[in-house]
């Protein structure tokens, strides 16, 4: 057990410039190795840099794989019933495992996935590495080195009544040479993007973000952002955001200052009753695509050419329905709780079917 607690953190530690080796910037041993309380969400800095976040804690955490940032052979290959497998990786049953995560590093274009064993108090972070073969191991984090930062004024723990502890971070991305990270704050205006400089700094005091919901017809300040991207739109770096119901947001990172309140720009509804689970930017046939998987309104790709010019929505959208700038659902991707991109020509997915769930290589459609 002690080896999945380490590896739960190791997934939680890493990323930095690519130009500076990951092991000068992150220069902690980890001799016990870090200690999550949980594992949510996690990301790559170009560098092979993995960064995890303890959604519990409030914490990130940045970690040097090594050796262990590659199996036998690169890439990743479709295994189904995943769930199932790795729950016999754990010598647990798949009703005792939850898969929070999925990311693809960089370089080695293994998976990786965030998986807590267990349930309530006594669950345990793992850190599981998918590689070219479908071979399945448990990644220890016995000796690496990493870092890890605390997010100020995180939304709080109860232990009493409704929680929104697990969206302390919901999502986090790097651009600009800093990792940003989305979640729920204890402030008035509870919506937060926090920013942290590389190598893993102190994290900021994070910009309150608020939105026009079309479907609900108001301003809102207190939807997390579920899971964005960074993209450049119109020469500015920025982050696309999806909300809950489910706005399409545009934030300018030059407007996301420390302690200010920034209202972003609604581009889109996609309809209500639903919830954005992952986005990926991808590129075929000469233009660029955000790729979107929901709870309720499956896998949406949209067009992103259109993302600097498309006018703002700030009235109601009826019925909640859909508006903005137009997309297509992807009849052939079902069921999609997981996403990322696998390389310029795949993605890599956990889908549900039934009661099994499959890691699948699919082509970017």
């Amino acid at each position: 057990m002690r080896t999945l607690m380490k590896l739960a953190a190791l997934l939680a530690l890493v990323f930095a410039t690519a130009s500076v080796p990951a092991a000068a910037r992150l220069s902690v041993p980890a001799t016990a190795g870090p200690s999550l309380a949980s594992i949510g969400p996690l990301a790559f800095g170009p560098d092979g840099t993995m960064y995890a976040a303890d959604t519990q804690a409030a914490t990130i955490f940045a970690i040097d794989l090594g050796a262990q940032a590659s199996g036998p052979i690169a890439g990743a290959a479709s295994v189904p019933n995943i769930d199932q497998k790795v729950a016999a990786l754990l010598g647990t049953a798949a009703d005792q495992i939850t898969i929070a995560d999925l990311a693809v590093h960089p370089k080695s274009h293994n998976a990786f996935l965030a998986v807590m064993r267990g349930q309530g108090a006594g669950a345990q972070a793992v850190l599981v590495r998918v590689d070219g073969a479908g071979k399945l191991d448990v990644v220890s984090t016995d000796a690496m080195t990493f870092k890890s930062v605390a997010l100020p004024n995180p939304v709080a723990a109860t232990t009493t009544g409704r929680s929104n502890r697990s969206q302390s971070v919901t999502d986090m991305a790097v651009a600009d040479n800093r990792l940003w990270i989305a979640g729920l704050s204890n402030e008035e205006f509870s919506s937060k993007l926090w920013s942290v400089p590389l190598p893993l700094a102190a994290a900021d005091r994070g910009a309150s973000v608020e939105i026009w919901h079309g479907s609900h017809g108001r301003l809102e300040t207190n939807a997390p952002v579920y899971t964005f991207v960074p993209k450049v739109v119109d020469g500015k770096s920025s982050l696309i955001a999806g909300y809950l119901c489910t706005p399409l947001v545009r934030f300018p990172i030059s407007d996301l200052k420390p302690g200010d309140k920034v209202r972003g720009t609604t581009i889109a509804e996609f309809g209500a009753g639903n919830r954005p689970l992952d986005m990926i930017l991808y590129t075929k046939g000469g233009k660029e695509y955000l790729l979107v998987s929901n709870t309720s309104h499956g896998v949406l790709k949209v067009a992103t050419e259109t993302f600097g010019t498309a006018a703002p929505i700030t009235q109601p959208v009826p019925g909640g329905g859909a508006a903005g700038v137009p997309f297509e659902k992807i009849a052939s991707m079902q069921g999609v709780v997981q996403l990322d991109k696998l390389d310029d020509t795949h993605s890599i997915v956990i889908s549900r079917a039934g009661a099994n769930m499959n890691l699948e290589a699919l082509i970017l459609p």
